[in-house]
């Protein structure tokens, strides 16, 4: 049953003065609002919150992806000064996991700059909690970080932007909008005239998409400006996300409160609304600002190579039975398919300076012997 929620009443005031909104209008009202978007007002993550993401599962996610950024720094010639950016870092368990697995190269630690990008003044306040043994600073936004070689993680923060749909009619593509319904419900909805010449963009796959289709598409901003900063200042960035590897049709726009789907057009500002990501276009936006572009491979696929089966047996051992039969379940939740699993559905793509042609954990160069942290 929907709620008379604030933003709500706002979102139908609106459409009521200017008429049926786009998709992507929507979604970012809906996570963004300054006053009642889910994004700015709370915090959504763990257990007790509406979703729960990798690092909160195991700490094994953030101390491999520690050890990734330290195999990259090296990489890089070691610089004297590192950036080390995450872009919506959650309550900061992700980067202190990070941080605790880069101890092993001292300094690599001294080296560090860490920045966090983040508009949830409550998140800041965790992360604040979380990482208060570090020197650290926040941002509102990437490009208020300052210039140097940089480091940039962000995990199941693209699906978030908000997001084009587009319906294919037998004239077209319309863009997908959300309007009233004769009762005065929020509702789904099309742009009366097709986008003209829409069709030009599209991979052939998705232009062959039946009458009826939905397909869904992000502005390229985003990843254009992570892509290009490593690209001119030196370094690579890392995005986590579920998704899929190749340009299709179809409709993922979706909500999530309190561990389940729901209907994204009833409480707004209420729940948590995604849409998966596509990786082929990140990669593709990224390879055309000159970035060179690595994977995407699956989340498992790159965990079993960065050595998790390893690191799982190494805590395992120092653990009683209870503590390690979770351990065992969380390290099989991070790299499984099936029902739970987010080995699969998750992906990963790495985008670099053209100078670094390979990456470990993707297979376009031998991993490094594995290094455990303590």
């Amino acid at each position: 049953m929907s709620e008379d929620t604030p933003l709500r009443r706002e979102i139908v005031r609106l459409i009521r003065s200017a008429g049926p909104m786009p998709v992507w209008r929507y979604m970012h009202l809906c996570l963004f609002h300054p006053q009642y978007g889910y994004y700015v007002s709370r915090d959504p993550l763990g257990r007790e919150g509406d979703f729960i993401t990798s690092p909160e599962i195991s700490q094994m996610f953030g101390e491999l992806l520690g050890l990734w950024a330290a195999s990259v720094w090296r990489d890089m010639g070691s610089p004297q000064t590192l950036r080390l950016i995450e872009i919506g870092p959650g309550r900061g368990t992700m980067m202190a996991d990070a941080l605790r697995a880069m101890r092993v190269l001292p300094p690599l630690h001294q080296a560090l700059d860490i920045r966090l990008v983040e508009v949830n003044p409550a998140l800041r306040r965790k992360q604040q909690e979380t990482l208060s043994g570090h020197p650290v600073r926040w941002h509102n936004s990437l490009a208020d970080v300052p210039r140097g070689p940089s480091i940039i993680l962000a995990n199941e923060y693209i699906d978030v932007l908000p997001v084009h749909q587009m319906v294919k009619r037998e004239d077209g593509w319309h863009e997908r909008t959300v309007e009233l319904d004769g009762d005065g419900h929020l509702a789904f909805g099309a742009a009366p005239e097709p986008t003209p010449r829409f069709d030009v963009l599209l991979p052939e796959l998705v232009r062959a998409a039946p009458v009826g289709a939905i397909f869904e598409w992000r502005p390229d901003t985003e990843v254009m400006g992570i892509a290009s900063r490593v690209r001119d200042m030196g370094g690579a960035a890392l995005l986590i996300d579920y998704g899929h590897l190749c340009s299709d049709a179809g409709d993922t726009f979706q909500a999530i409160a309190r561990h389940s789907f729901a209907d994204p057009l009833k409480n707004p500002g209420q729940a948590d609304i995604t849409a998966h990501v596509d990786f082929e276009a990140l990669g593709r936006a990224a390879a055309n600002v000159g970035a060179h572009v690595h994977g995407p491979v699956t989340q498992g696929e790159f965990l079993q190579r960065l050595g998790i089966e390893a690191r799982a047996q190494s805590l395992m051992q120092k653990a009683n039975e209870t503590v390690a039969q979770g351990i065992l379940a969380a390290k099989n939740r991070l790299i499984g398919g099936g029902r739970g699993g987010m080995g699969t559905m998750f992906k990963v793509i790495a985008m670099s300076d053209p100078s670094l042609t390979a990456l470990v954990g993707f297979g376009d160069q031998p991993d490094p012997e594995e290094a455990t942290p303590s």
